[in-house]
């Protein structure tokens, strides 16, 4: 069910980032009923990280579903109350659109799936061959270092944050320049960052770094509710705690970069910020 809300949610929203400008109105329709369906897509996610433990993930995707379901009502209420102004809805909806283009054909054909996972397998053992560090692949997408294995999933590959940055670059009007240097300066950097995070977490849960906290009460009493069993601590320190709070941050600098690069980029996160907060209060924004 899940594949089948997301088709008809990028449906939707393709056909309101691609529809001529006369039938401006209609957009809004089509990015309304798009925005409602990524939302119950986002929504369904979160059965998924609840079943295998992700609570942060369950989090951030109910969150993503409470802004989706937003912007859906303020294209419905800008399709009643029609401004020019407007514009930011659709530009964000087109970069929803090309996000999801990118994106979402690696995460439901198997084909590209299992090609980037291979990839992305093939060079974190690379690097660890050059570092020395004694692991070796025991399947296309596990590598094990002292009898622990790490399985490489779609997750890790930062396809994700690559499909957001592809949409925010490529959906505001600047020059080729300038857009050429925010792609260098961002997807590059997310795809070695992302590398070196996988390494990371191969070698802290392969060496076992982070298992002494067991030791400590107060360690286990918070593991009465995170549940974490003692041979999987720095697996999960490493991967849930250190490497998200990592790439959080590396995320955070990688934006501002951009951003200095495409200045039009924040305009369009400063007028939907008060677009929002208008929202919010109930107000008809100007």
């Amino acid at each position: 069910m899940i594949i089948e809300v997301l088709c008809v949610a990028l449906v939707l929203l393709i056909a309101a980032s691609a529809l001529p400008g006369r039938y401006r109105r209609y957009r809004f329709i089509m990015g309304a009923a798009g925005w409602f369906f990524f939302a119950v897509h986002w929504a369904l996610q979160s059965t998924y990280n609840i079943k295998i433990g992700d609570y942060i993930n369950v989090m951030l995707v109910l969150a993503v579903s409470v802004f989706c379901l937003i912007i859906a009502h303020a294209m419905i209420r800008n399709y009643m109350h029609y401004e020019d102004s407007e514009s930011t809805l659709l530009t964000i909806t087109t970069a929803a659109a090309l996000g999801g283009l990118f994106y979402y054909p690696f995460a439901e054909i198997e084909l590209l799936n299992t090609f980037l996972i291979s990839v992305v397998t093939k060079q974190v053992m690379y690097i660890l061959d050059v570092l020395n560090i004694p692991a070796r692949l025991v399947d296309w997408n596990q590598i094990e270092l002292n009898n622990y294995t790490v399985q490489i999933i779609l997750a890790c590959t930062a396809i994700e944050s690559i499909a957001i940055f592809i949409g925010l670059i490529f959906c505001v009007r600047a020059s080729a320049k300038r857009v050429i240097i925010a792609f260098i300066a961002s997807i590059p950097v997310i795809y070695m960052l992302n590398l070196v995070r996988n390494v990371f977490v191969v070698v802290a849960f392969g060496y076992q770094w982070f298992k002494g906290l067991y030791q400590y009460q107060w360690f286990q009493w918070l593991n009465q509710w995170l549940q974490w069993e003692e041979y999987r601590v720095s697996f999960e320190i490493a991967h849930q705690v250190i490497a998200k709070l990592g790439s959080g941050i590396a995320l955070f600098v990688i934006a501002y970069v951009v951003m200095q690069s495409l200045p039009e980029l924040l305009d369009v996160i400063d007028r939907m910020v008060r677009l929002l907060r208008a929202y919010v209060k109930g107000e008809e924004d100007t």
